[in-house]
C-alpha cells in the first residue's frame, strides 16, 4: 500500500503549481507588478529637485497658454484641468518628466490670423492627434523612427533648441506683448521686471546647476576623497568639510523653483491681481464646430503642425528619453497614441491641442527631473489651479514677469541643443548643420528636414561610389542600436 501511495503523492505534487493556483497567482502578480511599476515611476528620488525639474517647462508652456487666452478667448480653466491630468498620466505611464506642451505651429497660425478661431484651433488639434494615432496604432511611426538618421534628428533637436534660445533672449531684452506676440520695445534696465533682475536670476541658476548634471554633482563627494582628507591635517579636513558642505547647500537649491517663486512674488508687488481673481471653475463646453472650420483647421492649422509633431513631439522625444534615460525603454508607438489621445478626447471641449516636445523634456532634465514625480506633480497643480481659480487665473500671469519666463526658456533651449554634441564626424555634424539652418532661416521643421535627408542621401552616394561606407553606416548602425529595444516592447 506504501508503494501505491508514492506515485499519487509524487505525481499530485507537479500538479498542483500548473493548476490550482495559476489563475489567482497570475491575477495577484499583475496586480503587485502594476503597483511595483505605478511606485517606481512616481517615486520622487528628490522632492525638491522633483519639483524645481517641473518648472522647466513652464517658459514655453505660460507665454503660449496665456496667449491664446488671452487673444483667442481660449478657456484656460478646462485647458489645465485637462492638461494636469495628461501629465499625471504620461507620469505613471513612462516613468520620467515627460512633458505636456502647446502645439507650436497650430498656437502660431491662430496668433498671426485672427479669423483663426477657438473651433479652428480645436479641429487643428483633433485631425493632428486623429494622424499620429493612426500612425501610432498601425506601427507607421515606427518605420519612420527606424529610416531617418541620426545626424537629421540631431539637426532637429539643435533647431528647436536654438529657436528657444533666441525667443528668450527676446523675452529678456524686450518689453512683449504676448496676445500679439510682438515686442513693444526695449526693457529697462531696473525696475520689478528689468534687465537686472533677468540678468541675477541667470546668474543664479548658473552658479546652482552650471552646465549640466555633471556639474550639480559636487555634494556628492566619493568616500576616495574623504579617506585622502583624514590623512591631512585636522584644519585642512575641517576647512575642506565646510567648503563641502557649502557646496552640498548651494548645488542643492531648487533654482528654477525659487526664480519662480520671485516671479510670483513681483506679480503681488506689480499690481493687486486679488480683486480679479475668481473662484471656480470655469464651465466645460463642447465647442461646436462647422465644415468652414474643419477645413480652415486642416488647411492651416494641421498640415503645418505634423512634421514638427512627427519630428520633435515623437522621433526626437523618443530619442532624447533614450539618451537621458538609457535603463528605460521607449516606444515612439506608445508616444504617438498618447499624444494622438490627448488630442482627440481634450479638443473636443476647447482644451488647447498638445504634445510631447524634446524642448519641454530637456528643460525638466536640467533642472533635476528624474522621474514621472516630476510632471505628476505639475500636473496636480495644474488641476488644482484649473478646478478652483479657472479662467481667472490669466489676470494673474499677465502681470508676472515675462524675463524671467525667458531666463527658464533660455536654459531648456540650450539644454536641448546641447544634444547635438554627440556627433563624432564631421559629415554627420554638417548634416545635422544644414538641417539646423534652414529649419531655422525657413521656420520650418518640415523643410529642414527635407534638405537635411537629401543631404545625407548625397554623401551616402558619394561615399559608395568611392567605397567608403563607414562614416555614415556607422551612424546609422548606432541609430539603429538604440531603437532595437523599442521594437521588442
Amino acid at each position: 500500500m506504501a508503494n501505491q501511495n508514492l506515485p499519487s503523492i509524487q505525481t499530485s505534487d507537479p500538479e498542483a503549481p500548473e493548476i490550482t493556483p495559476t489563475a489567482p497567482t497570475t491575477c495577484f502578480s499583475k496586480a503587485k507588478d502594476a503597483v511595483k511599476k505605478l511606485k517606481t515611476n512616481l517615486v520622487c528620488r528628490s522632492k525638491w529637485a522633483e519639483l524645481n525639474g517641473a518648472m522647466g517647462d513652464l517658459g514655453t508652456y505660460i507665454p503660449i497658454v496665456l496667449a491664446l487666452t488671452l487673444a483667442r478667448d481660449l478657456n484656460l480653466g478646462t485647458t489645465l484641468i485637462f492638461n494636469g491630468v495628461y501629465n499625471i498620466i504620461t507620469g505613471i505611464i513612462y516613468g520620467v518628466p515627460m512633458p505636456v506642451q502647446p502645439m507650436k505651429s497650430i498656437a502660431a497660425e491662430a496668433l498671426s490670423d485672427k479669423e483663426f478661431g477657438v473651433p479652428e484651433i480645436m479641429a487643428a488639434g483633433i485631425l493632428t492627434g486623429g494622424v499620429l494615432f493612426i500612425l501610432g496604432i498601425t506601427g507607421l511611426m515606427k518605420l519612420v523612427y527606424k529610416w531617418i538618421p541620426l545626424p537629421v534628428v540631431r539637426g532637429i533637436q539643435l533647431a528647436q533648441g536654438l529657436s528657444f534660445a533666441l525667443t528668450a533672449v527676446k523675452y529678456v531684452r524686450k518689453v512683449q506683448d504676448l496676445p500679439k506676440s510682438k515686442a513693444l520695445g526695449e526693457r529697462p534696465w531696473f525696475g520689478l521686471d528689468g534687465l537686472v533682475l533677468a540678468i541675477f536670476c541667470a546668474c543664479f541658476i548658473l552658479i546652482v546647476n552650471g552646465a549640466g548634471e555633471k556639474n550639480r554633482g559636487c555634494h556628492n563627494t566619493p568616500e576616495n576623497r574623504d579617506n585622502l582628507d583624514r590623512e591631512r591635517n585636522k584644519d585642512e579636513v575641517g576647512r575642506n568639510n565646510r567648503i563641502n558642505k557649502l557646496r552640498k547647500f548651494v548645488f542643492s537649491l531648487p533654482s528654477a523653483f525659487l526664480v519662480f517663486v520671485l516671479g510670483i512674488v513681483q506679480v503681488f508687488i506689480r499690481k493687486r491681481v486679488v480683486q480679479g481673481i475668481k473662484f471656480g471653475p470655469s464651465s466645460i463646453e463642447v465647442v461646436k464646430f462647422t465644415k468652414q472650420s474643419w477645413k480652415k483647421g486642416f488647411v492651416k492649422g494641421a498640415i503645418p503642425q505634423l512634421p514638427l509633431s512627427i519630428l520633435n513631439s515623437v522621433i526626437a522625444v523618443c530619442k532624447l528619453s533614450t539618451d537621458l534615460f538609457p535603463e528605460r525603454e521607449f516606444s515612439v508607438t506608445s508616444i504617438s497614441v498618447t499624444v494622438g489621445l490627448m488630442n482627440l478626447v481634450g479638443c473636443w471641449f476647447g482644451a488647447v491641442p498638445t504634445c510631447h516636445g524634446a524642448g519641454g523634456l530637456a528643460g525638466q532634465y536640467k533642472f533635476g527631473g528624474r522621474s514621472g514625480g516630476c510632471v505628476a506633480l505639475l500636473g496636480v497643480t495644474k488641476l488644482v489651479l484649473g478646478i478652483v481659480l479657472g479662467t481667472s487665473l490669466a489676470e494673474f500671469l499677465k502681470q508676472f514677469p515675462v524675463g524671467i519666463l525667458g531666463v527658464l526658456l533660455l536654459f531648456a533651449g540650450i539644454e536641448l541643443a546641447l544634444c547635438a554634441r554627440d556627433m563624432n564626424s564631421k559629415e554627420d555634424f554638417f548634416v545635422a548643420l544644414i538641417c539646423t539652418a534652414v529649419s531655422l532661416v525657413g521656420s520650418s521643421a518640415s523643410l529642414g528636414f527635407v534638405i537635411g535627408m537629401k543631404v545625407y542621401m548625397l554623401f551616402k552616394l558619394r561615399n559608395y561610389t568611392k567605397g567608403k561606407h563607414k562614416p555614415l553606416e556607422s551612424t546609422t548602425s548606432r541609430f539603429e542600436s538604440t531603437t532595437s529595444k523599442f521594437e521588442e516592447s
